[in-house]
């Protein structure tokens, strides 16, 4: 779903679609309507001197717990958002809606705030629950893509298709880190057969006595 949703996005973007009429007319619309101090700070969750210290301490968490797959996808999952959202930039070059600059799609705020949240999330649901961290995770996402928007930093395509992007690259990663455990699981070594209670007592699977321990005759 990630995929088709990113495709149709990115296709209507570059193409100059349908969609990115509706697109430009509502973010002209909402740019500037809402205070700028609580625009500022809503956009503000999706750079990295804020994203990154919160996925830093979730890791540091998971690894003093003992993990060690997640906290590595996690980090590449973070390695990948520049490696995927500037070509994507550099090949589309889309205007924003304040300024002839170009470049801004996908949203690398956006990218930054889901891959950071949801990747601390994921980490701290095994202790805090997914019921817990995802929610929490998931409204920090939307407030940055919210805020800017409203702020006029990004169009809403471009925090849509930053979403899917990262929708998708965040479920790859989950599914590595699972087929990797499975991995690991089949590997691992199976205790030895015959080692129950009787051949304890009595140094074979059979129970029968050896002949060293049978009463001399007469």
């Amino acid at each position: 779903m990630c995929a088709v949703l990113f495709a149709l996005i990115t296709w209507q973007t570059t193409v100059g679609g349908p969609l990115l009429t509706v697109d430009e007319r509502i973010g002209l619309a909402v740019a500037g309507r809402a205070p700028e101090a609580l625009t500022q700070f809503l956009s503000d969750l999706g750079g990295m001197p804020v994203a990154l210290p919160v996925l830093a301490l979730a890791l540091g968490e998971a690894l003093r717990r003992g993990q060690r797959a997640r906290p590595l996808g996690a980090v590449v999952a973070m390695a990948a958002v520049p490696a995927l959202v500037v070509p994507l930039k550099l090949w589309i070059d889309r205007p924003g809606p304040l300024t002839d600059a170009t470049g801004y799609y996908p949203s690398g705020h956006t990218a930054t705030a889901m891959v950071a949240y949801g990747g601390a999330a994921l980490l701290l649901a095994p202790y805090a629950g997914r019921n817990r961290t995802l929610p929490v995770a998931a409204l920090l996402t939307l407030a940055t893509g919210v805020g800017l928007v409203l702020r006029g930093y990004h169009w809403p395509l471009d925090v849509l298709g930053s979403l899917a992007l990262c929708g998708m690259l965040l479920l790859l990663t989950e599914a590595a880190i699972r087929r990797f455990r499975q991995r690991l699981s089949e590997h691992r070594p199976e205790p030895e057969r015959g080692q129950g209670a009787g051949s304890r007592r009595t140094g074979h699977s059979d129970g029968a006595a050896r002949p060293a321990d049978r009463p001399p005759s007469g």
